[in-house]
């Protein structure tokens, strides 16, 4: 049973898994789109979210914190600057996940996650 379980080990270490997930909102920031196993995708989702939800407050305190969760000054800088705006007037869900094929190597399940 899965109840109470509120995210997915990945078969990572908590560090390596955090590392991971910030690199990944990190290039999906940057470069809009980014393909993975849809696993992963479901999980970077929340952390993408979030960091758009910090750049439409716009105030230095939600800049600090999507710095301290990025660390990355042109990714920040983007997303309040450029892809924030553009969710002004949308409540939830910045980004979209389609599936696309199964990987030769070990059949998993291969997903875009973009920018809607």
């Amino acid at each position: 049973m899965n109840h109470n379980k509120s995210y997915r080990k990945l078969g990572r270490r908590a560090d390596h898994r955090m590392a991971m997930l910030k690199n990944m909102s990190v290039s999906i920031l940057v470069h809009d789109r980014v393909e993975t196993t849809l696993t992963r995708a479901k999980e970077v989702r929340k952390f993408v979210e979030r960091m758009i939800t910090f750049g439409k407050k716009n105030t230095l305190a939600s800049r600090r914190n999507a710095f301290a969760f990025l660390r990355s000054e042109y990714a920040v800088a983007r997303l309040f600057k450029d892809i924030a705006p553009k969710y002004a007037e949308r409540n939830g869900g910045y980004t979209r996940i389609v599936k696309t094929s199964v990987r030769s190597g070990d059949s998993a399940e291969m997903a875009i996650i973009e920018l809607v």
